[in-house]
């Protein structure tokens, strides 16, 4: 298997990109997040491959950490989720992103990528959610929940609680947990809400 390839970027665009190693240009095809992580055309780069031999094709995949990588292979894990579809997944979404939503059963947020609907968006939280349950997965490590998942039964209470109100205000559940997982759980809940609401203000 291709790991990764280190060489100089001679094309680039939003469906891939192409790097020079040892004198041969290798074609990867990439998500649409890629093209604005990586360097310009002319630039040394690292590009993270993942190689898929089918009957009829011979593909290279490849993404700017690997992070993404790993995201990759687990989304196309899931039965009905080819490349093109973890492609997709990935152009819209960043690897903890997706490791978030899966973990708050936020099946939704994966409406968001071209090719996915309804049903295999349930069917990539349902079939992916114990492998996120303990936060870390293939390389996708949660830090933003690991305080979260240590604190104490109150605490954890309280941010249940934070998430919930921020849902009934019109939040997805993992744009509610992302933002209370990075807020003391020890607090009160209104003051978690109140930081929450807040910090995702700041971001729109």
């Amino acid at each position: 298997m291709i790991h990764c390839l280190t060489g100089k970027i001679l094309k680039k665009n939003l469906d891939g990109v192409v790097v020079s190693c040892g004198g041969v240009g290798y074609y990867a095809q990439c998500p649409a997040s890629v093209a604005g992580a990586l360097p310009g055309v002319g630039a040394e780069a690292t590009l993270y491959t993942v190689l898929n031999v089918s009957e009829n094709d011979i593909s290279l995949y490849g993404f700017a950490t690997e992070q993404q990588q790993a995201c990759f292979k687990m989304l196309t894990g899931v039965s009905g989720v080819g490349p093109k579809v973890g492609l997709a997944i990935l152009s819209v979404m960043e690897p903890d992103r997706v490791a978030l939503a899966i973990s708050a059963g936020d099946h939704k947020a994966f409406k968001a990528a071209s090719g996915v609907g309804p049903k295999l968006a349930q069917r990539i939280t349902l079939e992916l959610k114990d492998k996120v349950a303990k936060g870390f997965v293939e390389g996708i490590q949660l830090e933003d929940l690991s305080g979260a998942a240590g604190a104490g039964p109150a605490a954890t209470q309280g941010s249940t609680q934070a998430i919930a109100a921020l849902v009934s205000l019109g939040y997805s559940q993992s744009e509610a947990a992302l933002a209370v997982a990075k807020i003391d759980p020890a607090l009160p809940v209104e003051e978690i809400i109140k930081l929450a609401l807040r910090g995702m203000a700041g971001r729109r």
